[in-house]
């Protein structure tokens, strides 16, 4: 595997070394567990070159947020990406993806960053479509892959693509979780021992609204309620926010149509967790 660390070498070594051949894009914040290596090995079983990168990208962080405390973990993650099939380790410093004075951003507006984490976090969208479509103009990659924990951030990614012309397939791949069900992050690292016993909770009550709703309850009040009732045997975390949208729109609707995401994010003492589930429904 080759570490590479500025940009224009990369694009050299995809250049000279590495032409008309499929390349396949894992960028990631670091850290890397499982979740990260399903997607490095997927991408190696559908592309002839992998390329993974590793930065933590300050400017989808907001004040007072873990950008100073997020886990990392450089030689474990290059031993994990080579071990999974990547090719290429691309770790580029905050001053190479962005330079003395740089004042340029890529912004999406409208429902799909109004919500969710886009709420919450005010600016972090702006941040991620940013150093995505910086990564992508320097990796030019022929499918980028993405973990569908992120659902908000994959939907922000998949717009800026079509609506850039980036030429580039998106891949939205399966959360990867323990067996207790707790979805995998960086940050689960963060979490205390009596955080990490309750932090399965969330996906515990996720599937609570997901019974409920193969046994054909449609209203998302009536499963809003259920979601939040689950939510209330966490008693070392508040919830940020807790919703069900149009998974299309992004939009609040008062029953599931065709395609619905259920997403939760609940704040513990110094971390952070988010996940979803998708509800679909056969509308005829």
């Amino acid at each position: 595997m080759e570490i590479i660390y500025k940009a224009s070498d990369l694009r050299t070594c995809l250049k000279d070394k590495h032409t008309n051949m499929s390349v396949g894009f894992v960028p990631t914040m670091g850290y890397l567990h499982q979740g990260h290596l399903s997607l490095i090995e997927r991408a190696k079983s559908e592309n002839d070159l992998v390329v993974t990168s590793v930065f933590v990208n300050p400017t989808q962080f907001g004040p007072g947020e873990d950008f100073e405390t997020y886990p990392r973990d450089l030689e474990t993650d290059m031993k994990l990406a080579e071990a999974a099939g990547s090719d290429i380790f691309f770790h580029p410093d905050s001053q190479e993806i962005y330079p003395v004075d740089s004042s340029t951003f890529v912004e999406i507006q409208g429902n799909i960053v109004s919500c969710l984490c886009g709420g919450a976090r005010p600016g972090h969208f702006r941040g991620v479509t940013t150093v995505v479509s910086k990564l992508f103009n320097i990796v030019k990659p022929t499918n980028a892959y993405f973990g569908a924990k992120d659902a908000q951030q994959v939907a922000v990614i998949k717009k800026m693509v079509k609506e850039l012309f980036f030429d580039i397939n998106i891949i939205e791949c399966p959360t990867v979780r323990e067996p207790d069900g707790l979805a995998k992050s960086s940050r689960n690292t963060n979490l205390s021992a009596e955080e990490r016993s309750q932090a399965p909770l969330i996906y515990k009550a996720l599937k609570k609204v997901e019974d409920q709703f193969s046994q054909g309850s449609c209203s998302t009040t009536e499963l809003l309620k259920t979601l939040r009732e689950g939510l209330d045997e966490i008693t070392l975390g508040q919830p940020d926010y807790v919703d069900i949208l149009d998974k299309e729109t992004f939009a609040k609707t008062d029953e599931i149509g065709s395609e619905a995401l259920v997403a939760v994010a609940v704040k513990f003492k110094n971390a952070r967790l988010i996940d979803n589930i998708t509800l679909k429904r056969e509308v005829k």
